[in-house]
C-alpha cells in the first residue's frame, strides 16, 4: 500500500487538494455537506465525496485516504491476498487501516520524512516541521515520524486539558496532558492520553516559556514511573511536540 501510495505521490503535478486528484483519471471530486463521514469513494460513478463542513487538514487527509481505496481497488493482487487472508468486519478494518497507510505515504513522502531527520534529528522540532510541512495533523505526523525513526524514540503531542473523573487534582485548573503518543520500532510502549505532564518536567517549562527545551530528563509514566530520557520540547500554537530519546540508560 505504501508503494502504491508512493508512486501516486511522485506523478501527481502538487500535493494540494486539486493536485492530488489529478492522478486519478476520469475520477471527480465534489464536496458537500455529510454529516459524521469525512468522505466516500464511489467507484461505480468515479466519484471522490469530501464532507464540505470539516477542516481544511482533515478534508486534504480524507481526499488522500479515499485515493488509497481507489489505488487498493486496482491492485487486483493486493485486493485478493486481502480477500484471502480477512474477511467481513475485519477485512474492513484491514482496509481502513491500509488506506490510513496509504494516506500518510501520498502526503507525507519518504524523502520529506528523511528531510526532517536529517535536518532536525528525532526531534519534536522534526515533529512540529513535518505537520507544517505536510500540512497534516500533529497525530498524524507522528505516526509517520514514528515509523521512520531509527533507534528508540518516543513522541508525544501535549496541550492543556482539565483533569476528569478520578484523576488526581480533577475539576482543578487545567494541566498540561498527552494528547497522542507512539513510539519508533524499537519501542514497545507508548504515553496514555490524558497523562499529566509534572510541574517540574521540561516539556512544562518548554510550554509556560513558549521556547524549546533540550534536557536530559525522564518519561513520566501515569503510574509514576520515571524511564530516563533525553527530552526535546519544541513548543508550537499552544502546544508541545516532545521527543523523549530512549538511550541505554533508559531502557530503549
Amino acid at each position: 500500500m505504501r508503494e502504491l501510495a508512493g508512486a501516486y505521490a511522485a506523478r501527481v503535478p502538487s500535493l494540494d487538494v486539486h493536485g492530488l486528484i489529478e492522478g486519478l483519471e476520469g475520477v471527480q471530486l465534489q464536496f458537500a455537506p455529510m454529516g459524521a463521514r469525512d468522505g466516500a469513494y464511489d467507484p461505480e460513478h468515479h466519484v471522490i465525496l469530501i464532507n464540505s463542513q470539516t477542516r481544511p487538514e482533515r478534508q486534504r487527509f480524507t481526499l488522500a485516504h479515499e485515493i488509497s481505496h481507489a489505488l487498493l481497488l486496482g491492485d487486483d493482487d493486493l485486493l485478493s491476498d486481502l480477500h484471502d487472508s480477512f474477511e467481513g468486519e475485519r477485512l474492513e478494518q484491514v482496509i481502513e487501516t491500509l488506506c490510513n497507510v496509504g494516506a500518510a505515504a501520498i502526503l507525507m513522502p519518504d524523502p520529506v520524512i528523511a528531510d526532517m531527520l536529517e535536518r532536525f534529528g528525532p526531534t519534536g522540532r522534526a515533529l512540529a516541521e513535518l505537520s507544517r510541512r505536510a500540512d497534516v495533523s500533529a497525530s498524524t505526523a507522528l505516526y509517520a515520524l514514528a515509523e521512520r525513526t531509527p533507534g528508540a524514540v518516543l513522541y508525544a503531542v501535549c496541550a492543556r486539558a482539565r483533569l476528569t473523573g478520578d484523576e488526581e487534582g480533577a475539576g482543578a485548573a487545567p494541566v498540561l496532558t498527552v494528547r497522542v503518543s507512539g513510539g519508533s520500532a524499537g519501542v514497545k510502549y507508548a504515553l496514555r492520553p490524558g497523562t499529566p505532564i509534572p510541574p517540574e518536567h521540561p516539556v512544562n517549562a518548554a510550554f509556560e516559556s513558549n521556547l524549546p527545551v533540550v534536557e536530559a530528563s525522564y518519561v513520566p509514566f501515569r503510574s509514576g514511573r520515571k524511564m530516563p530520557a533525553d527530552v526535546d520540547a519544541f513548543p508550537v500554537r499552544g502546544r508541545v511536540m516532545v521527543s523523549f530519546g530512549l538511550t541505554a540508560r533508559g531502557g530503549g
